[in-house]
């Protein structure tokens, strides 16, 4: 447990009630500047005043938490006070005029993870489950805080560790273990691989919980891009025009699709341009398409296929499409390639049609399959796996016990890297240097 003793405002100030919280061996001294000794009935929330010697300055509630009894392992003080401004300054002075210390960002999580309540991985999903921005983000974190990552992590370690007694064994007794081990260890490791495998196939598409779905809408100018957005959106956030070429640079919009978040952007219409500015447009929306995942290539169900429309059907055939033929209210007049036409999803942006089957087909393409399956989706995690998994293999390739030995603790170091049973205190440093004060 560390010697000093902190605190910091919990919540937002300026509300009706904020949270104010206080950790460390100290913590129990908080009573010096209340009206009632909570370290008498801990874990019981009471009426208390805040006092200034005989001046009250706030009516309140707190509770005593002793430890190890806490999040953060440490006795802690929790207060319940009015929200104001000029109230949550003061408190905050009369808890400093006890020598107590403001709180670095994330430093509360921090001391739970150093002090044993709590692996990396659920310190990091505690900041995931602030930032959720969608239904299904939120329920993603919240499985990593309860603990999904750790018990997958912990799965695949138990059966390196299995494999890697084996090998010792084999080491120390040659001729009663040794063959025992080369047979068995075929199978563990291969059986440790398809477990990472699987972590890694769920979690690529889960990542999209944490950070969100790029989907970028292309297409020939006034082909119906931004009425698409706009009713993806179920708001006017672009303007429409029946001019070509209205919109001329990338907008970025955000939205949940089924609880997923998703970044919709909206390109210039692909053409020749006739002035840099739309020149610009043309090339930010090409460079869009290095981050996306998913492109919606737009062509007009009304009018047959355009030069400008062949050329995009060409230039993103390698890449994670859904071709939309919108304006599905008109009569058709658009034929698309063979092999498109059957795949191709029409949809009218203005009657608002065939959007339910559009976004059922982004989320088929980059989408989790719920929440509960993704598991994995912090990019630093995915790391490690990648990198546990090569040293898997490597030990599946090695002939020599000795060696498979040697590329089985690399494995385990990269797996301990996610719960932080092995770990670099610069990585911890990075990972909190991203909370906010009081969490």
């Amino acid at each position: 447990m560390r010697e000093d003793t902190i605190y910091a405002p919990a919540s937002a100030i300026g509300g009706a009630i904020a949270v104010l919280r206080i950790s460390g061996p100290r913590a129990g001294e908080t009573v010096r500047i209340l009206s009632a000794d909570l370290t008498k009935k801990p874990r019981e929330m009471r009426f208390v005043r805040i006092l200034d010697g005989a001046e009250t300055v706030d009516d309140s509630m707190a509770v005593f938490f002793p430890a190890p009894h806490s999040y953060t392992g440490e006795d802690m003080v929790e207060i319940d006070c009015h929200g104001g401004g000029q109230t949550v300054q003061r408190i905050l002075a009369l808890l400093s005029g006890l020598d107590f210390r403001p709180a670095e960002g994330g430093e509360f999580t921090r001391r739970a993870f150093l002090n044993g309540k709590m692996d990396l991985s659920q310190a990091e999903a505690v900041m995931d489950v602030i930032t959720a921005s969608a239904e299904q983000s939120l329920k993603a974190a919240m499985q990593q805080l309860h603990g999904s990552v750790s018990r997958e992590v912990a799965s695949i370690e138990s059966l390196l560790l299995d494999a890697l007694s084996g090998i010792d064994a084999a080491v120390d007794y040659p001729e009663e273990a040794e063959e025992d081990a080369y047979s068995a260890l075929p199978e563990q490791l291969s059986h440790a691989c398809g477990r990472i495998d699987r972590l890694l196939a769920d979690g690529r598409r889960g990542r999209v919980l944490r950070d969100g779905m790029q989907v970028v809408i292309l297409g020939r100018p006034n082909v119906g891009k931004s009425s698409l957005l706009n009713a993806l959106l179920g708001q006017e956030r672009a303007i429409v025009t029946s001019a070509a070429g209205t919109t001329r640079d990338v907008l970025d919009e955000r939205t949940s699709i089924r609880g997923v978040p998703v970044r919709l952007l909206d390109t210039a219409g692909i053409r020749d341009a006739a002035d840099e500015v739309e020149r610009i447009g043309v090339t930010r929306a090409w460079k869009a398409l290095e981050t996306a995942d998913i492109v919606l290539v737009l062509v007009d169900s009304s009018a047959p296929l355009t030069p400008e429309d062949m050329t995009l059907l060409q230039e993103t055939a390698n890449m994670t499409r859904i071709i939309v033929k919108n304006k599905s209210d008109l009569p058709s007049r658009c034929q698309l390639p063979e092999g498109m036409e059957a795949t191709a999803i029409a949809v009218s942006a203005k009657e608002g049609t065939g959007l339910d089957l559009l976004s059922d087909r982004i989320l088929a393409l980059a989408g989790p399959s719920r929440a509960d399956a993704a598991g994995i989706t912090n990019e630093r995690h995915l790391h490690a796996l990648e990198q546990a998994r090569i040293a898997v293999a490597a030990a599946m390739a090695a002939e020599e016990l000795d060696c498979s030995a040697t590329d089985i603790r690399s494995a385990l170091h990269f797996l301990g890297e996610i719960t932080g049973t092995d770990v670099d205190d610069a990585v911890i440093d990075r990972i909190f240097s991203r909370f906010c004060v009081g969490k």
